[in-house]
């Protein structure tokens, strides 16, 4: 697997990621694409089909109304063995009610790297789906381990959130060529992914899928440890990334509908800002 020098990573986040939605949307609005290949995690996965779709706007109808419909989280069938999060519902309707320009993706040959954790021993993997097979990717993605239980089956093998392997692939795009990498975040900057508090609840949730316990336990020193490549990326290697500001308090699971359109103006905003910056260093460099 080579890519081009230029790459496009963005992190996951639930409901946070409605703020990458932002930035992405304010890419299309502006024609802006100067990337060799992409990179998504969970919702940010989702976000990245939909830009790579041409369809501005059609994931903030995601954020703003199917996730905040009871369709969608029923605390009540969680406490009684089920799923917190209905992703057979969401899948059906998004899909049903906005679609996915499969033609538009056909035609992209630049690839997309879709990360996924393999649920028999919480491994990453990187997919690079057809357009016919991008929404059960992405919905692999999104399958997070406890609140939706039994993961994604693609091809055979069983796959759950990519987070929990690698929320974010920059070592990937590193080892794949990348060289010029932008990273859109769903956390501040100075945030540090704190150890798991509940490390016996966790195993005891896990116990039916025993191979994903460590590996969610120890997300916290992966992800960690990918902050540290950002601040410090090898030599030759350039990363920008873009964050929320430090005030930043959408929670994982907000369901309030106008501190998540206020997080998708953000995102826009940010997304202005991410052009520029690009512009001024990346490309700028490039012809100097």
């Amino acid at each position: 697997m080579v890519v081009g020098p230029n790459a496009l990573i963005v992190e996951g986040g639930a409901m946070r990621s409605i703020v990458s939605c932002g930035v992405l949307d304010q890419f299309l609005a502006q024609q802006f694409s100067p990337f060799d290949s992409f990179w998504g995690v969970s919702a940010g996965a989702n976000n990245l089909v939909a830009y790579l779709a041409n369809m501005p706007r059609r994931n903030l109808k995601v954020y703003l109304d199917y996730s905040c419909r009871k369709n969608f989280i029923k605390p009540g069938r969680f406490i009684r063995g089920g799923d917190l999060m209905d992703l057979d519902w969401m899948w059906e309707i998004s899909l049903r009610e906005l679609g996915l320009d499969k033609q538009t993706l056909n035609a992209e040959k630049r690839p997309l790297f879709i990360t996924v954790t393999r649920q028999s021993d919480g491994q990453a993997a990187y997919l690079s789906p057809s357009a016919d097979q991008v929404a059960e990717a992405m919905k692999a993605s999104s399958a997070l381990p406890i609140l939706y239980r039994r993961g994604v089956e693609l091809d055979g093998t069983r796959y759950v959130d990519g987070g929990v392997a690698d929320s974010i692939p920059l070592q990937a795009a590193i080892d794949a060529g990348a060289k010029n990498i932008m990273i859109l975040r769903s956390r501040p900057e100075s945030y540090r992914k704190p150890a798991p508090k509940w490390r016996g609840l966790t195993r005891r949730l896990l116990r039916e899928t025993p191979g994903l316990i460590e590996p969610m336990l120890t997300r916290h020193l992966r992800y960690n440890q990918t902050l540290d490549l950002i601040a410090s990326p090898p030599q030759g290697v350039k990363v920008l990334q873009f964050c929320p500001p430090e005030d930043f308090k959408l929670k994982r699971l907000s369901r309030e509908v106008e501190p998540l359109e206020q997080a998708y103006q953000l995102g826009m905003d940010l997304g202005q800002r991410a052009i520029d910056v690009w512009q001024q260093q990346i490309e700028a460099d490039s012809k100097a």
